[in-house]
């Protein structure tokens, strides 16, 4: 892991390995069912519902200090414990080492590899999941300097010296597709006009870790993501672009990047905002006179 910008940040399997049994360690597994892992659970892991637990019914993050403070506390997590996660979603871990850094708690390390890496290595695992004994944990307000709104995107289209990324897959780029679902209600699909495409899962070899410090530098460089910009990357809901904050900021060491985390499940839906569709012109949602 030499030669990341951050390294101290990253973990590998065999590091949790030896530390399991670490009280001041806390494995966290976040999915939308306990079923998607079943019987590998990794030994002492907590859960997460991701759809109950950290997003609205809305699918926007739920940004209220005393939500994640409850979530945690019932973790039994304290400022003090480390906390590893991981999801059956590629990036899990560097997703939430964004969103928990957003609250203050900045004892978050990412698990190269994460889960699909855990059960290739045949490490321990479980049909049960741990429970601890609560705490009393008080999450500091939001740190703005990690995210962006839409109004400051907004005035970043053209701009130079900033660079809106779209991590999705091509197919939701090019409006194809939204969220892996065809746009529905007020839903749109396309792009933000200007912005650059490299999807998120570039950034990882085939067994799920990371690409060397020169890989990811001559990735994210090859489509004009260079570091004497300030970029903000953006996806469906905020999770793809928090892995890639994660990716520019600690591992090539990227100076300004800020997520957009309400990414296209908000733009979409501002009846204002300009979109692309595979290149095509900008347009606003049309909007019936009454």
């Amino acid at each position: 892991m030499t030669g990341y910008a951050h390294p101290e940040v990253l973990i590998d399997t065999q590091w949790l390995a030896d530390r399991l049994h670490d009280p001041d360690i806390r494995v966290v597994e976040i999915d939308m069912s306990l079923e998607i892992h079943q019987d590998n659970h990794i030994v002492g892991a907590v859960f997460w519902n991701y759809l109950t637990d950290l997003f609205l019914p809305n699918f926007r993050l739920n940004l209220d200090p005393k939500a994640i403070a409850a979530l945690l506390s019932k973790s039994g997590i304290t400022p003090q414990t480390t906390v590893v996660a991981y999801g059956s979603y590629p990036g899990t871990s560097a997703w939430v080492f964004w969103l928990l850094n957003l609250f203050g708690h900045q004892n978050v390390r990412v698990l190269d590899g994460g889960h699909q890496k855990w059960i290739a290595e045949g490490r321990p695992v479980t049909a049960e999941l741990a429970t601890f004994p609560a705490t009393r944990y008080e999450a500091k307000p939001i740190d703005e300097n990690l995210r962006v709104l839409h109004d400051e995107v907004r005035k970043a289209i053209g701009q130079s010296d900033r660079a809106i990324l779209d991590v999705r897959t091509l197919l939701e780029y090019r409006g194809e597709l939204f969220f892996s679902e065809p746009p529905q209600g007020e839903e749109r699909a396309g792009h933000i006009p200007r912005s650059l495409h490299l999807e998120h899962l570039l950034a990882l070899n085939e067994d799920g870790t990371f690409k060397s410090f020169e890989e990811l530098q001559a990735l994210y460089r090859s489509q004009g993501i260079t570091p004497d910009k300030e970029i903000f990357p953006y996806c469906a809901v905020g999770g793809r672009s928090g892995f890639v904050w994660f990716v520019l900021k600690y591992l090539l060491g990227y100076p300004r990047v800020r997520n957009y985390e309400g990414s296209w499940n908000e733009w979409s839906r501002l009846p204002d905002a300009l979109i692309e569709i595979d290149g095509g012109t900008a347009r606003k949602r049309h909007i019936p006179k009454n």
